[in-house]
């Protein structure tokens, strides 16, 4: 899927059709991607870390965004330390770390957000780190909402963290617009295809 629309015309399509997406298949796919978590986790472990903690920076879906916590736990089951944004003044995201669903609040703009204090570089720990996105192409290049929060947060990431995006599998397109503060993404999680490596990302 190629063509020459802005970003604001990507945005309103696909939101049109996240909304019209029927429950059950919804549903779906959140199992789908709650099944990939060890795949991901695997991809992410960390062998030669003194205490073989995985950390992974990821997020609670809301709307019409792919997944559920139940992909929250079974990273967490697989192993792997999770961290959840902590929204605040616009800037760089904070990060705390997901001890469960029990472990939530409502935080600002409705985001659901750990109770715990905010873990000091989170992001800069993760071997992985899960995006949100409504879409990716097949370079990297992510289409988030307008708001900026993971542009200006992912700088503070390793250079060699998976940068994944998380959305549906029609979601991966061939290409999308391009401004010079994008972060690329490395990676694209999608219920039926999983974890796949995108293409023109180099390292990792």
């Amino acid at each position: 899927m190629t063509d020459e629309r802005d970003k604001t015309a990507w945005r309103a399509d696909i939101l049109a059709r996240r909304k019209a997406l029927p429950a059950e298949v919804r549903e779906r796919e959140a199992t789908a991607l709650a099944a990939a978590a060890g795949e991901l986790v695997a991809a992410a472990a960390e062998p030669g870390q003194a205490d073989g903690t995985t950390w992974v920076c990821a997020y609670v879906p809301v709307g019409g965004e792919p997944g559920s916590l139940a992909l929250l736990d079974a990273l967490r089951a697989g192993g792997a330390r999770v961290l959840l944004p902590v929204t605040g003044e616009p800037g760089p995201l904070e990060w705390a770390e997901y001890t469960g669903p029990e472990g939530l609040r409502r935080g600002r703009f409705g985001l659901r957000e750990p109770i715990g204090d905010p873990v000091v570089n989170g992001i800069a720990m993760a071997a992985a780190i899960l995006v949100p996105a409504l879409a990716v192409d097949r370079r990297g290049v992510r289409l988030g909402r307008g708001a900026g929060y993971y542009d200006r947060s992912l700088s503070a990431s390793r250079a060699d963290a998976r940068l994944i995006a998380v959305v549906r599998d029609e979601e991966l397109v061939d290409r999308l617009p391009e401004e010079s503060h994008d972060h690329r993404m490395g990676w694209a999680l999608t219920p039926l295809g999983g974890l796949r490596r995108l293409e023109d990302r180099a390292g990792n």
